[in-house]
């Protein structure tokens, strides 16, 4: 797996570690690393209230109660009714606490400099804190409106080749319900964490300036069909006079119909990604959650020519046989245009180790496909490659 900057993951994995460390080097005092948090707090802040622990922890009332109350039955902590407001109970650390302490912070220490090996670890405590300070500000309603704009993980200022018989840009949105090997989008499919969207009004300025240079917008992916808001979006292009071309994967058949039927969308090419047999593998799903029903009701909503649209496959050496691509053939046969793509590698495909037929190969597939559906070329594949 290829190694990557991954927070949460991160996060997550020193959580961890560091709860095994005590786990294990408190076992002998039958204290869990849970309860370690709430014993060092109350041995530092001598009859302080349970609701003060639950506020300094930021942790739910129910953890705090059923953690100290462990401690309480253990002889580790005692809870005194206040003197001035019997509702109040105060927490002080027993004798038997004491006994122990100085052992606890050895322990603590040592961790720490384990953790600190080779690091600046003043730095990151400081780097650490701050991102706690931003995690208390975290505004969840930001955050869901946040969700439904149009994720634009990046733009083609120009392309011949993506909008048949058209100068266009292309706009490629993030998040795909597809897991295709062979695709070269790995970050538009896997996002990482740290991946910068554009804003769409930045590359709606941009479209705007490039009236008159530009005649079409493709949208791309990913799936642009995930996009809760992409109505909106074509909507904004579509008024800067913009002809749109829509790819997808033909896996939301509902939603096509839907975005179609709205006129905004001039022409939609489909990714027919290998015969029947053969489809829940080459799109990475399992057979649980893959439906080829989706796929045909596509295909079928697109031979009825409510839209123009092509259809298209990427060729993988590994991955497509020549009766696979006869099959698609007869599946979408009558289809007005077929493309077959050669597949090409990159550093930023999903899985290595794939490659594509040669020139040569590709001309005598093409003839074959042709008796089947005379409407397939070639694309983007060069001579003598």
């Amino acid at each position: 797996m290829e190694e990557k900057s991954n927070f949460f993951v991160n996060i997550s994995v020193l959580y961890r570690n560091t709860q095994k460390f005590f786990d294990k080097a408190l076992a002998k005092y039958e204290i869990g690393s849970g309860q370690l948090l709430y014993l060092l707090l109350i041995h530092e802040n001598e009859g302080i209230t349970m609701q003060d622990t639950t506020r300094f922890t930021e942790l739910d009332k129910g953890t705090t109660t059923k953690s100290i109350q462990r401690l309480i039955e253990q002889g580790y902590v005692q809870a005194i009714q206040d003197e001035n407001d019997h509702r109040v109970k105060r927490l002080y650390t027993t004798s038997k606490t004491a006994d122990i302490m100085k052992s606890i912070y050895e322990m603590r220490n040592d961790l720490r400099g384990q953790l600190a090996k080779d690091v600046d670890f003043n730095l990151f405590e400081s780097l650490l804190s701050s991102i706690c300070d931003n995690s208390r500000t975290i505004n969840s309603d930001e955050l869901e409106e946040a969700y439904t704009k149009v994720k634009i993980g990046g733009l083609q200022k120009t392309t011949l080749l993506d909008y048949p018989g058209k100068v266009a840009a292309t706009l490629f949105t993030s998040g795909c319900n597809f897991k295709c090997p062979y695709c070269h989008n790995r970050d538009l499919v896997f996002v990482p964490e740290n991946y910068s969207f554009l804003d769409s009004e930045e590359v709606l300025n941009f479209l705007e300036k490039r009236q008159g240079i530009l005649d079409g917008v493709c949208i791309s992916g990913g799936e642009p069909l995930m996009q809760e808001n992409l109505i909106d979006l074509l909507k904004e292009i579509k008024s800067l006079g913009y002809q749109i071309k829509l790819d997808t994967n033909g896996n939301m058949p509902e939603r096509l119909k839907e975005v179609c039927e709205t006129g905004l969308v001039d022409y939609v090419a489909m990714d027919i990604k290998n015969s029947p047999d053969k489809y829940v593998s080459t799109v990475g799903l399992n057979q649980d959650v893959f439906q080829l029903e989706n796929i045909k009701k596509s295909i079928a909503y697109l031979l009825s020519g409510d839209v123009d649209y092509e259809f298209r496959t990427t060729v993988v050496k590994e991955l497509h046989e020549v009766d696979d691509l006869l099959e698609i053939a007869k599946w979408i046969r009558g289809a007005k245009r077929y493309y077959l793509q050669s597949y090409e590698d990159s550093e930023n495909v999903i899985q290595g180790g794939f490659s594509a037929y040669s020139y040569l190969e590709l001309k005598e597939i093409l003839a074959q496909v042709q008796k089947i559906l005379p409407a397939t070329e070639l694309r983007g594949v060069k001579e003598g490659s």
